[in-house]
């Protein structure tokens, strides 16, 4: 192994929605709610969903080829697959990023997945980075992906409605090679106290499956929202705070949050004292994809010509564990 501190760069970006929108007014039929209820809890107007003869390792992998095509690398020599998921093809075994090894034909990489849901692309992020640094790799795949309709309970009003279906991906290398998307910074955390305010209940090595289990649909998403709100704005904030801290304020070009909620995107703002050309927000069109959700935003900015070349974009995710993470970009 060599061993250097080598700058680490985004080299590419790509990103895959399902074909199928799924509007408010669909959940009517199975829980009590409108489209003004949900509209103005959660500002989601649609969301994705995946159809029903693909699979989750399908939409991760055609937003993985469109981040290698966007950054010229081509399968052969990727290194490393990290996927960052909390709803792969199967329960953990096998991996879903090696399903995904053996669709894009990455036949030099090793592949893993990393659980950490909504943090999970910047937790991946962060891991692929390190390799990057310290000159073991030269070309990594991060890809953050979710297929949450699979597991949302379409008779739980406070989750079905928010959860959705996406996947992003980003290529790195060293900024050397690659002169853009300089990752200046990067912080995780966790909160373990927290891990019951997003968790499946039941199901996993603690509870097996069992008929019961199945009939009482404990084995999906279950979702906290008091709880999960007051930590939400206050993490938020405080990852944004942290992007900044010792930054130009007039070098801010964008911050790119994970999509978890209009109203807490709006809460950070105004105590950040944000206008909403400096924050990116899509939820409206996407609703939550968890680890999706970032890469998409800061996919989309990108296409939108959001990013400005030397400006900082940070990124701010946090997500069930309780997990949160950071990271300041030098576009």
């Amino acid at each position: 192994m060599t061993h250097s501190n080598t700058d680490v760069g985004i080299a590419g970006l790509g990103y895959a929605i399902p074909q199928r929108r799924v509007d408010n007014n669909y959940f009517t039929r199975f829980v009590e709610t409108s489209d003004e209820w949900v509209v103005q809890r959660t500002g989601i107007k649609e969301r994705r969903w995946l159809e029903d003869h693909r699979k989750p390792s399908d939409l991760f992998t055609e937003a993985a080829q469109k981040a290698l095509d966007d950054s010229g690398v081509a399968a052969v020599d990727i290194d490393l697959i990290i996927l960052c998921t909390v709803s792969g093809d199967q329960q953990g075994i096998p991996a879903t990023a090696c399903i995904i090894h053996e669709n894009l034909g990455c036949k030099n990489a090793g592949a893993f997945d990393v659980q950490a849901a909504c943090s999970g692309f910047i937790y991946g992020l962060s891991i692929g980075s390190q390799f990057i640094k310290s000159g073991t790799y030269k070309n990594i795949l991060v890809i953050g992906g979710e297929a949450l309709s699979r597991i949302a309970d379409i008779y739980d009003r406070n989750s079905v409605i928010i959860f959705s279906d996406g996947a992003g991906a980003a290529v790195l290398q060293p900024h050397s090679v690659c002169q853009q998307g300089l990752i200046e910074d990067l912080t995780l955390g966790a909160d373990g106290s927290g891990a019951q305010f997003i968790n499946r209940p039941r199901g996993g090595g603690a509870e097996p499956i069992t008929p019961e289990i199945l009939a009482e649909g404990t084995h999906l998403i279950r979702l906290e929202g008091r709880q999960v709100y007051r930590f939400a704005v206050s993490k938020m904030v405080s990852l944004m705070k942290w992007g900044m801290e010792g930054q130009d304020p007039d070098d801010l070009c964008l911050m790119v949050p994970h999509q978890v909620n209009r109203r807490i995107l709006e809460k950070a703002m105004e105590m950040l004292d944000l206008t909403e050309e400096k924050m990116f927000i899509n939820i409206d069109h996407y609703g939550n994809t968890s680890a999706g959700s970032v890469p998409i935003a800061l996919t989309e900015a990108r296409d939108q010509g959001r990013l400005e070349k030397g400006k900082l974009v940070v990124l701010a995710a946090f997500g069930s564990g309780l997990t949160w993470a950071g990271a300041r970009i030098r576009w």
